[in-house]
């Protein structure tokens, strides 16, 4: 565990060998879960591209990835690429991203947990899409979130 970043979630078994892969294969035909998309960053130490089912935010008209799980994997090759790629289906959107500061947070943690509290409010610590602004910067650190900024939509090759 990073000692800058204590916050790790890791899923169960489960998830890692049902869950993921099926909401995988969905994203693969096209069909999002929710506003899920397939994440695809490079790796900050082999380069190679990794993937990992995200819910992609919207607020205000503009783009947001939430770590629910805390300081995992795909955060810190995000933060490393400064760049990445969603898919769904043959969709492949291509962005850059930003780390959103923790002060900043708390409305988009709001908002995220307003939409998937069913699927992400135990990683929470208690906290709610009804928690005071106290209660979110609490727990701002734990959770990452980057504002995405899109180029244009490609489709893929074959």
């Amino acid at each position: 565990m990073d000692a800058n970043h204590p916050h790790v979630i890791k899923p169960d078994w489960v998830t890692r060998r049902v869950a993921n892969p099926l909401v995988s294969l969905l994203h693969r035909f096209g069909f999002g879960v929710a506003g899920s998309r397939q994440l695809a960053v490079r790796g900050r130490k082999s380069g190679e591209l990794r993937h990992a089912p995200v819910n992609l935010l919207k607020v205000e008209g503009r783009y947001y990835l939430v770590a629910p799980r805390g300081h995992v994997q795909w955060t810190h090759n995000l933060r490393a690429a400064g760049e990445g790629q969603l898919t769904l289906g043959r969709k492949v959107t291509p962005f850059t991203a930003v780390e959103v500061p923790e002060d900043a947070r708390p409305t988009l943690l709001r908002a995220y947990l307003a939409r998937w509290s069913g699927q992400v409010g135990r990683f929470f610590k208690g906290v709610t899409a009804d928690s005071t602004d106290d209660e979110f910067r609490a727990v701002a650190g734990d959770h990452p979130v980057f504002e995405l900024t899109f180029t244009k939509p490609t489709g893929s090759a074959g």
